[in-house]
């Protein structure tokens, strides 16, 4: 486990210099008896189309181990909200708020993260397979180490994002925005990054095996031994041969017309 909030030595994305991610929190403690009445209110708030029951503020609430799974949380506040090892799994978070709050060991499995807005969140050693966080915002969020298998990420802003050593196997990231976001030692085995916007990202020691990067924007991405073995790049963007020497290919690398070479090892 890592933990990353506080640490002045965890990764950062050479567009991150404005978020700073050690900022103390004064966390508020709430009675279980009191959490109750708020997300009575607030599930209320949801059934009735927001005409009764009260919208749910738990903004720098320490709610770490609590079980949320199942719940419909619809628009719910939880900005810089304590939530290590919470459960939110089939969770119906759309358009909720979560912006710097922590998920450290956090279970969001199958969750519904629609629009939500999770900037500089730290999800680290998270189980979030089947996630789904279309159009959701997560710029300079810290999701290291986690579990992201057949998750949603289509059209989100995920600039500056830490996913290393996460598992994108299968993952939805079409048109995402992945700018300066750093994937090192992370796996993406047939996940599918068309158009996704790519330029300047981290791929060291990243592992594509089998992805779908047609159109994707590639400029000034940085490689390094990164495995690119049965992946489509076609019609990719800003792709160049220098850039195209640091990776590992195989027969089935399908590269743009310009920068077709034999398959072979990267340095």
């Amino acid at each position: 486990m890592i933990t990353l909030m506080a640490d002045p030595a965890l990764p950062r994305s050479p567009f991150a210099g404005s978020i700073d991610f050690t900022v103390d929190r004064q966390l508020q403690s709430i009675s279980p008896e009191r959490l109750a009445r708020v997300l009575a209110a607030h599930e209320l708030y949801v059934k009735s189309e927001q005409r009764s029951g009260q919208r749910a503020n738990l903004d720098s609430t320490d709610l770490a181990g609590i079980s949320f799974a199942g719940m419909k949380l619809w628009h719910i506040r939880l900005q810089r909200a304590e939530l290590a090892n919470a459960d939110f799994a089939g969770a119906d978070l759309r358009r909720a708020i979560l912006i710097g709050a922590t998920i450290q060991r956090g279970r969001l499995a199958a969750a519904d993260l629609t629009r939500g807005r999770l900037n500089g969140v730290n999800l680290t050693d998270a189980d979030c397979e089947g996630v789904c966080m279309v159009e959701a915002d997560i710029e300079f969020a810290i999701m290291a180490n986690s579990d992201f298998r057949n998750a949603n990420f289509r059209d989100a802003d995920m600039s500056g994002v830490i996913l290393d050593s996460a598992d994108l196997s299968g993952a939805d990231l079409r048109r995402a925005n992945l700018r300066g976001a750093s994937f090192v030692d992370t796996r993406l085995h047939g996940a599918d990054l068309r158009d996704a916007r790519m330029g300047g990202a981290i791929l060291r020691h990243t592992s594509f095996n089998g992805a779908d990067l047609r159109g994707a924007y590639l400029r000034v991405a940085k490689f390094y031994r990164t495995d690119l073995s049965g992946a489509d790049l076609r019609d990719v963007e800003g792709l160049t041969t220098e850039q195209i020497i640091h990776t590992i290919r195989d027969a089935h690398t399908r590269l743009p017309l310009d920068l077709i070479t034999e398959p072979e090892d990267g340095e």
